[in-house]
């Protein structure tokens, strides 16, 4: 029950650091995690680990070690992925260079989500450099499926900064145009091959797909919202009715109503694939689907065994379909059934979606939760010496939590890691993901809005942690800090839910509830 909104309001002076929590009260994850570190590929090395965190992350104390850890290992693994070029900084997916790639060893594949994470860092000259890297500094926007314009408009959401997202404004509508041109069908929905969504080997093929179709939703309607920004409401109406038209396309056309599912179309059929895909999720990513339509159902699929559910997954197939495999032959990266933690990713994303902007029973806070608690336990790699430690890479055996691509690569050539598919580690620290995001935005609940509104949403279930703390969020200038006591015992400032701007109680609630604030 809401206590009290607007229970005061942020002074004018940013307060430089966190409220609550001390960073230095997480240094030893750094240490631990450079102390077990191979070191094969360096942009900020690990000896410098530390600083650049310390001064550009976000801080989330939580009593489940598995959630802390993995949270402060994947802004490590982040930070290696910063590379300062003479274009300026990018973020890359793989450390070493792989001959898929385009400039700087960039690839558009996973670049949303590099920019959902890394909208949380401080010092925006990361992000900002890479913006303009992807139009005008000789990025591959459209070599893979990017939803660029909505990760940009995500960032300005947390940063407003009017300036460079609307300079953007006339690139981002040449890249629509562009993708337009090369693969927009007669019918008004478009078209993509799987491997050029980063999912080869999948199930349903390429096609019109509902990942494609939903990065077009989400770009029109971000480029018109970009438009509203720039003062131009021919364009901003323009990518609003492109937008609707691809809502009601993917909504008649892509929606399987026997199965209760958004599903690839066949262009040669043009007739709907038999097998629902993790992708199918997609749409909820961007709000697509319309509300109270009943297209949530399809989400019991993810709970099910029999669909997505695994204890090391979600599976990219539905397991009951004929076709599902779990293979160590072939392509070492099959979307055919093993997990992605791109794909989970986008289901989390989609998931608090879901949970925060529709009225549906189909799914609750608990199975946001375990969901995420499954990705979690994901982050790990059992060393031939017997060690667990922190890992991300490629794709996931679903019920061993075995990394699939790894054990592949290290059997080629008599044992030897094959350089001609990137080098030894190849996947180590993989950057295709997010996982912080999904913390900050999911799990603690701040929901970034582009007005002067707070808004706080935790998706904990109340039976699980009696508290948590998320901390030195810079949003919209201010330091943000979202605290959870339920006994008012951990952090000596009451009982309940509180936000705080600034060090400034803002907003509170007896219970994990929604609340807002100026």
């Amino acid at each position: 029950m809401l206590l009290a909104i607007l229970a005061g309001t942020a002074g004018a002076a940013q307060v430089p650091q966190a409220f609550i929590l001390k960073a230095d009260d997480f240094r030893h994850y750094v240490d631990e995690f450079n102390a077990g570190d191979e070191e094969l590929y360096a942009n900020i090395a690990n000896a410098e680990a530390w600083d650049f965190l310390k001064d550009n992350i976000p801080l989330f104390h939580c009593p489940d070690a598995d959630f802390e850890r993995t949270y402060y290992f994947r802004w490590w693994t982040y930070r290696k992925h910063v590379k300062k070029t003479p274009d300026g900084y990018v973020i890359t997916e793989f450390l070493p260079k792989v001959p898929w790639s385009g400039k700087h060893n960039t690839i558009s594949c996973p670049a949303g989500h590099h920019f959902y994470e890394g909208r949380w860092l401080h010092d925006p000259k990361y992000l900002d450099d890479y913006a303009v890297f992807w139009f005008q500094k000789g990025g591959s926007p459209r070599r893979y499926s990017f939803w660029a314009a909505d990760a940009l408009y995500a960032g300005y959401k947390v940063r407003p900064d009017k300036k460079l997202i609307t300079s953007l404004l006339d690139d981002l509508i040449r890249n629509y145009g562009e993708w337009e041109k090369s693969r927009l069908c007669p019918d008004g929905l478009f078209w993509q091959i799987d491997d050029r969504d980063g999912m080869e080997v999948s199930i349903g093929g390429s096609g019109k797909r509902a990942t494609i179709n939903s990065y077009m939703y989400g770009d029109a309607t971000a480029i018109s919202k970009i438009a509203q920004l720039a003062g131009r409401a021919d364009i901003a109406g323009e990518y609003k009715s492109k937008a609707q038209k691809i809502k009601l396309l993917v909504q008649r056309k892509l929606w399987d109503d026997e199965a209760k599912f958004f599903k690839t179309l066949s262009r040669d059929k043009d007739t709907l694939v038999d097998v629902r895909e993790l992708h199918g999720y997609t749409p909820w990513y961007f709000n697509l689907p319309e509300p109270d339509a009943g297209y949530e159902v399809a989400w019991k699929q993810l709970t099910d065994p029999r669909g997505f559910h695994a204890p090391f997954g979600p599976t990219t197939a539905e397991q009951r379909h004929r076709r599902f495999i779990i293979s160590y032959k072939g392509h070492e990266c099959q979307w055919n059934g093993p997990s992605w933690p791109l794909s989970t990713a986008v289901t989390l994303t989609a998931m608090a979606n879901v949970l925060n902007n529709y009225d549906q029973d189909a799914i609750t806070k608990a199975d946001y939760f375990e969901t995420l608690k499954v990705y979690t336990k994901s982050h790990r790699l059992k060393r031939a010496d017997g060690r667990v430690v922190p890992w991300i890479d490629e794709n996931l055996n679903p019920f061993t939590g075995d990394w699939i691509s790894r054990t592949r690569l290290k059997s080629w050539k008599n044992g030897t890691w094959d350089a001609g598919k990137g080098g030894k580690e190849r996947g180590k620290d993989y950057n295709h993901s997010s996982y912080c995001d999904l913390v900050i935005t999911g799990l603690a609940g701040l929901r970034p809005r582009a007005d002067e509104t707070v808004e706080v949403n935790p998706l904990l279930p109340a039976d699980r942690w009696n508290w948590f703390c998320l901390d030195n969020v810079l949003y919209h200038g201010r330091i943000i800090t979202i605290l959870w006591d339920k006994t008012g015992a951990k952090f000596g400032k009451g009982k309940g839910l509180f936000v705080f701007a600034d060090g400034k109680q803002i907003a509170r609630a007896a219970s994990l509830d929604r609340i807002k604030a100026k």
